[in-house]
Formats: C-alpha cells, structure tokens, sequence
C-alpha cells in the first residue's frame, strides 16, 4: 500500500546490563538462580527470600557475569561455568555467604571470588 507509519519509535531503551549498566544491544544474556530448598508450603507474601532468583539480564560475555557476582558478593565455583541456571550454595561461616555454581560436576565445589 505504500502507506508509511512514523509515530512507532524506540526512544527509551530499558535493557540495561545487570553488571555495568550499559544498554544491551540484542538479546540480553540472563541468568536465574535456582531455589535454595523446595518449600513444603507456599511461602507467605510477607517474607522476604534469601537470594533474588532474577532474571538478571547482562552483556554475552560471562565476564560481565562475574562482575555482578563479585559486587554482590557472592563466590563463584571455579569447577563449573557461568551458565543460564546457577545453583546458590551455602557457605559455612559466622556470616551467611553464598558461592555460585551450574551444578554440572561431581566432585567438590572449588569457590574463588567471582
């Protein structure tokens, strides 16, 4: 028809890396962490839980991954890779720290500082 539209523009980009904040061109990378236990009962609107599962959303590069890690402080197991599901786990230790892992191996978790 040969019939133009003007008016549809994208002149608010909201797809912003997790890690540096910058605006993600594409499709953004994004990361979910899994439950830390299953619940018996539907959890109460009013509790807050341990760990945000996400989305999160970062720049293809698993190095923006670990940035994120590292400001939220969270450690990262150096046997496995950063992946679109992480498993938290607990560390042991007077406050309550958390390492990143996919799961993906069976021997023990090596966690380093993301």
């Amino acid at each position: 028809m040969g019939v133009q539209i003007r008016t549809i523009v994208k002149d608010n980009v909201a797809t912003r890396c997790d890690a540096c904040h910058e605006v993600i061109e594409g499709t953004p990378w994004r990361i979910n962490l899994l439950d830390i236990v299953a619940p018996e009962a539907a959890a109460s609107w009013t509790r807050r839980p341990a760990i945000n599962p996400g989305p999160f959303q970062f720049h293809p590069d698993p190095v923006h991954v670990r940035r994120w890690m590292a400001d939220k402080g969270y450690l990262f197991c150096r046997r496995g890779e950063v992946r679109e599901l992480m498993r938290p786990v607990p560390i042991p230790g007077d406050e309550p720290r958390w390492g990143l892992c996919d799961g993906l191996h069976r021997d023990a978790h090596e966690f380093v500082t993301a």
